[in-house]
């Protein structure tokens, strides 16, 4: 099977494209098998067969023949979706000159994607409701329509830890405030669906804000003399005073990733601020499984590093529009922002031994997690729930770490009902 990879690669113009400045040699071992891979301007020259005596190569992947298996199938279990994931699993040793392998992570993942079998697409999950937006009106002449969609945007002149931030923000609907936080090294863009769907929107006043150095959020003055990094602190703080400055009674919060593990934070540190807490991918802990160095130096290209590394956690059933338009995201960032929102969700914000004390009592907690998602898996949901008398947890089946802008349609199945529970409470 692995001699196609050459006419499987060469094939698709596209990933040749991606891959043009890359000219190296790849040992990859199946097992007990070896098989070196060479590579130039993108096209794969040969692939080579062991055994070798002293086999010459840029860089070397090493699983064994079974978790390539499940790599390989045409719609591989949670876990064994991606490259990342047999990382982080501990089942997939990347050694050797790992610059190569970052540099171009996202064509080795789809040029090693290409062996899966026939019918590696998902098939669709069944008939999913579309989500019920509000018409705009037409605008314009000769034939021509602008739509227009009933987000509004706006900017906040905010001082936030002693220094003034110009902070962006969108909302959409009336009602009680629901307050959105975007994953680490994302925006607002990501709860774009919950503000153009109706059924929220008619009861709820979305609110999504770009923290600093995120979207349209500048960084303060100065920022060119500084390394950002995240704390625990500062994005409490930041939550809190932008809840004043917009005079929100008692919000909803819903918190994907890193917004996840700060609403776990806030539940239990300020638990009377909130009406309901809903925490998306909210484990208590990640140990890293990568440099994280590599998001942030002279020789990777930061944003596509960014989105190659989190284009996994993308659950399978995500329709391509969704998914690439969150990975657009990623490829966007500011530099070193990513990794300064690590710091937080890797080191600074575990959250570990104290989130049991959490009391649901003072304020609900509901967990949702995508099946899919390898960074905070369903097992690491399940585990925050079990520690956490009186939250809920719900396991979303085919859905990854980023469920509010992979597929928002299936995503708002599992959402709705949240919603109508907190405002039953």
């Amino acid at each position: 099977m692995i001699e196609a990879l050459k006419q499987l690669v060469n094939g698709d113009e596209a990933l040749v494209r991606r891959g043009r400045l890359l000219t190296t040699t790849l040992l990859l071992e199946v097992g007990q098998t070896a098989w070196l891979v060479v590579i130039f301007e993108g096209r794969i020259v040969s692939v080579t067969r062991g055994p070798f005596v002293m086999p010459s190569s840029s860089f070397a992947l090493r699983a064994a023949e079974a978790e390539w298996e499940k790599f390989w199938s045409s719609r591989p279990p949670p876990g064994s979706q991606d490259l990342m994931a047999l990382i982080k699993r501990r089942v997939l040793k990347a050694e050797g000159n790992l610059q190569v392998f970052m540099a171009n992570l996202r064509y080795f993942k789809e040029a090693l994607a290409k062996l899966r079998a026939a019918g590696a697409q998902a098939a669709p999950r069944g008939a999913q409701a579309a989500p019920q937006r509000a018409q705009a009106a037409p605008l314009g002449s000769c034939g021509m329509t602008a739509v227009f969609e009933p987000i509004v945007g706006r900017y906040m002149h905010l001082d936030l830890f002693g220094r003034k931030h110009r902070i962006y923000l969108e909302q959409a609907g009336e009602g009680v405030p629901l307050l959105c936080l975007h994953t680490a090294g994302s925006d607002g863009r990501q709860y774009r669906a919950l503000m153009n769907d109706t059924r929220i929107t008619s009861r709820h006043r979305v609110i999504a804000f770009d923290m600093p150095w995120h979207g349209k959020s500048s960084p303060p003055s100065g920022w060119h003399d500084e390394e950002y990094q995240l704390t625990s602190a500062q994005y409490t703080t930041m939550i809190l005073d932008i809840m004043t400055a917009l005079e929100l009674d008692r919000p909803i919060l819903i918190g994907c990733s890193i917004g996840g593990r700060i609403a776990l934070h806030l539940a239990l540190e300020h638990p009377e601020a909130f009406r309901g807490i809903i925490g998306l991918q909210a484990g208590a802990h990640v140990d890293p499984y990568y440099d994280l160095n590599f998001l942030h130096r002279p020789d990777v290209h930061g944003g596509e590093v960014s989105a190659a590394i989190v284009s996994g956690l993308v659950g399978p059933d995500a329709p391509d529009d969704g998914r690439w338009e969150t990975l657009w995201h990623y490829m966007q960032g500011g530099p070193g922002v990513f990794k300064g929102d690590l710091h937080f969700y890797k080191l600074d914000g575990d959250i570990r031994g104290r989130v049991g004390q959490i009391d649901t009592s003072r304020c609900p907690l509901f967990l949702l997690s995508g099946e899919y998602d390898y960074s905070c898996t369903p097992e690491e949901t399940l585990g925050v729930a079990r520690s956490i008398p009186g939250s809920e947890v719900i396991i979303m089946k085919g859905l990854g770490h980023f469920p509010m802008s992979e597929n928002p349609t299936e995503f708002l199945t599992h959402l709705l009902p949240v919603l109508a529970k907190i405002e039953r409470i």
